[in-house]
């Protein structure tokens, strides 16, 4: 029942906490509080929107206890590639750039907007199930949505990318 889940909780909690082993972590122990409950997720009718709710909460109960912790818990500098078809070497330079800037300028933003922008822009998940997920009205997500997206924009097009640059 949850093995088709388990890659796209893992891609979600590296996205959430930047971290493989916090990933790792997350996932994990999702998985082991929901093994008890076998019976209880076979009642639920859309199971992926309520395993992201539930590794969301489990993100920021990890968020919480780094933010008290007196240890700074540095992040993996990896970046996901998806490479385009018809890229040459130049393009493929280009993209690796634009990928590392856009990374880079999403820890400027707050927690709350970076998670909403990897849920909806990345995740692709609809506005409707993330203000299931985030328990949010949707109205509120839109104008988070867009206050986030010019941020990023912003801070991006102050520097040498433009968001279009990249294919």
């Amino acid at each position: 029942m949850l093995a088709p889940h388990v890659e796209h909780l893992y891609h979600l909690a590296y996205r959430f906490s930047r971290s493989q082993h916090d990933a790792e972590d997350l996932v994990q122990e999702l998985l082991v509080k929901l093994y008890s409950r076998h019976n209880e997720l076979s009642k639920v009718k859309s199971l992926k929107p309520w395993l992201t709710r539930s590794l969301y909460n489990l993100y920021i109960d990890l968020y919480r206890r780094k933010e008290r912790s007196p240890i700074d818990h540095g992040y993996d500098e990896t970046i996901s590639a998806s490479a385009c078809t018809d890229a040459g070497p130049q393009q493929e330079v280009q993209r690796s750039e634009m990928q590392h800037a856009i990374a880079k300028q999403m820890d400027t933003l707050n927690e709350n907007q970076r998670i909403l922008l990897i849920m909806h822009d990345i995740e692709s998940y609809t506005l409707a199930e993330i203000a299931v997920i985030l328990d949010t009205p949707i109205g509120t997500l839109k104008s988070r949505l867009h206050r986030s997206r010019a941020k990023l924009k912003k801070s991006l097009d102050d520097g040498t990318f433009s968001l279009n640059s990249a294919c």
